[in-house]
């Protein structure tokens, strides 16, 4: 459930009507609803009542400063892949007991910067990060907790590029091998093992594979503790699925996942510690756009849009179908025709939409791609020299710019030119 519905004929982000952000702030823009992440958050904390558990939001989704603060506000902790998002976590007033940093590939200035922060804890990913985090933690005198990233070669039946728990992919350390990493971690400096860890994909629409990488992760919890490990928490990863479009799979609500965790795991006694980035911010964000052009050929009709794949990778990079919802609640009453939506960068993978049965749209219409709030504006780029779009955040009737949108002069001057380059 979100919170943009239409009201008196156009389409509102709560309160407050899309076509004012729109006039205020101008096209291309981010929109969030301040109501939908504390929705999801609430149902999701409310599925794991009664356990001993930690919401880690994974900033990778979207980590606009503002999303951030309102997520430690309602109780999260974070997730982290690199210093950068650590950093973006402590400006907000995260404290570092409520970080996780996760990742392959984790520099020893990292580590440090982390360990500086007394982080809850790092998911170590292989041999050579652990004997790499021990000699950063010895040399500080300070200790790197730790969970070991088990891969336990499950097919999150997920798309390939958002896979993460298959032998193949490069993440976590094999199954068969964790045992005796894990007693190697117990041997060295610096190290305090306190942890499992599985992620085995993201937009999980099926709860099989959960069920069986939890019964993995409770055989090798048994391993563990007959091997003399002391394990304090069970790093659940993320991976819940959303409702992108009605042509995708509905996902499962937060309480069946959590009913199969405590199934699998629920009488071993130890901390759940969960990673939910998608499943939070998608549906609580739109992207925006505004018709600029129409046009047909013999084989296709295109809506030439102000929005373009450097502002939503996703269709591009992952076949992604947003739904797509006319800002003015007459279009949809009128008949849909076959289109792409296509936007002003000079590639033909730049699309948001293909081969869609939607309203004629006309130039100056504005047009909502629905749960855009992860992986949208996090995975922009300025591709083409095209500025970084604005991100608006809603609470009720009260909207806020929390990202500007660029501009030409800053983008160009993060460039220089040497001084041997004589100017034309």
């Amino acid at each position: 459930m979100h919170h943009f519905q239409y009201k008196n004929g156009e389409l509102h982000a709560e309160g407050v009507a899309v076509t004012d952000i729109a006039e205020s702030v101008g096209t291309p823009f981010y929109c969030y609803s301040t109501a939908t992440f504390a929705r999801h958050f609430n149902v999701l904390s409310e599925a794991f009542g009664g356990t001993d558990h930690l919401i880690c939001y994974a900033l990778k989704a979207n980590s606009n400063q503002a999303v951030l603060a309102t997520m430690a506000n309602l109780g999260a902790g974070m997730d982290v892949v690199s210093e950068g998002e650590l950093r973006r976590a402590r400006a907000v007033g995260v404290p570092g007991y409520k970080i996780i940093f996760a990742g392959v590939a984790k520099t020893k200035d990292e580590m440090a910067y982390a360990l500086s922060e007394n982080i809850l804890g790092f998911n170590v990913e292989s041999r050579a990060e652990l004997e790499a985090l021990s000699a950063v933690a010895a040399a500080n005198g300070q200790t790197a907790r730790i969970a070991i990233r088990v891969n336990p070669d499950v097919d999150a039946k997920t798309h390939a590029k958002i896979s993460t728990g298959k032998s193949e992919n490069k993440f976590g350390v094999p199954f068969v091998d964790a045992a005796e990493l894990y007693d190697l971690a117990a041997s060295l400096p610096g190290i305090q093992v306190t942890g499992i860890h599985m992620h085995i994909g993201s937009q999980i629409t099926d709860l099989t594979p959960f069920r069986q990488a939890f019964g993995l992760m409770r055989s090798m919890t048994l391993e563990l503790r007959e091997r003399g490990h002391n394990l304090e928490h069970l790093d659940l990863g993320g991976g819940l699925g959303v409702p992108y479009s009605s042509s995708n799979d509905v996902p499962p609500p937060p309480a069946d996942y959590a009913a199969i965790v405590k199934e699998e795991l629920g009488d071993l006694g130890l901390k759940y510690v969960l990673e939910p980035g998608r499943m939070i911010a998608a549906n609580a964000g739109i992207l925006v756009t505004k018709v600029i052009y129409t046009k047909s050929s013999p084989a296709k009709h295109f809506t030439i849009i102000d929005g373009a794949m450097n502002d939503l990778i996703r269709p591009t990079l992952y076949d992604a179908e947003h739904e797509i919802w006319p800002v003015r609640e007459e279009l949809r009453a009128e008949p849909n025709i076959i289109q792409d939506l296509v936007g002003p960068v000079c590639e033909t993978g730049d699309y948001l939409a293909l081969d869609r049965a939607l309203p004629e749209f006309r130039e100056d219409d504005l047009v909502a791609f629905m749960a855009a709030g992860a992986y949208g504006a996090v995975m922009s780029s300025t591709y083409n020299t095209r500025l970084l779009v604005p991100e608006v955040l809603v609470n009720g009737s009260q909207f806020a710019v929390v990202r500007k949108r660029q501009t030409y002069e800053e983008l160009i001057d993060l460039d220089t030119i040497p001084d041997w380059i004589a100017r034309p």
